[in-house]
């Protein structure tokens, strides 16, 4: 299977996450290649088995640059993707102490939605996306304990559905 992993790491969280992903699919024997958003024009992706897009979290939202490179991406109708997303750990509220609900975050944490929207827009397929949490004390990182095994887990999703399945880890 051929894997084109495309993420918009600014802090290199994300970069650390498409690479250690794009090594695991070719130890799986898929062919894959890795990028950063502003290597290559949006027009220009190739084609491939399964696209892999990764974004971080910037006040809750996708940031501009890949919110524009997937609206003007050339990418097929009824293509099969994979999300990720690197987002702050949970804390608790400065004033009151209590932490949010899953479901107060998720009203928070707009990435994998916003990127979600701009695929399906295409005609595109979701198989699998991955929420990972970075230190909230620096909002730069590091990326918390685990997230390699994170990743792993995202892996095997993807490798085992053959990309035609929807999970989310």
């Amino acid at each position: 299977m051929r894997i084109d992993i495309y993420h918009a790491s600014k802090y290199g969280n994300g970069a650390r996450v498409a690479d250690e992903l794009g090594r695991l699919m070719a130890a799986g024997g898929n062919e894959v290649s890795v990028h950063h958003i502003d290597e290559l024009s949006p027009r220009d992706i190739p084609p491939a088995d399964l696209y892999v897009f990764g974004s971080p979290t910037h006040f809750g939202k996708a940031p501009g640059n890949i919110m524009r490179f997937l609206k003007k991406a050339n990418l097929p109708s009824g293509a099969r993707y994979a999300v990720f997303a690197t987002c702050s750990a949970t804390v608790p509220d400065k004033k009151t102490g209590r932490m949010p609900t899953e479901e107060e975050m998720e009203k928070i944490r707009r990435t994998i939605p916003m990127l979600d929207e701009q695929l399906k827009a295409k005609g595109m397929v979701k198989v699998a996306e991955m929420q990972l949490f970075v230190r909230p004390d620096t909002m730069k990182g590091p990326l918390i304990d685990g997230w390699q095994d994170k990743v792993e887990q995202f892996a095997r999703l993807i490798g085992t559905s053959g990309g035609k399945s929807t999970g989310s880890i």
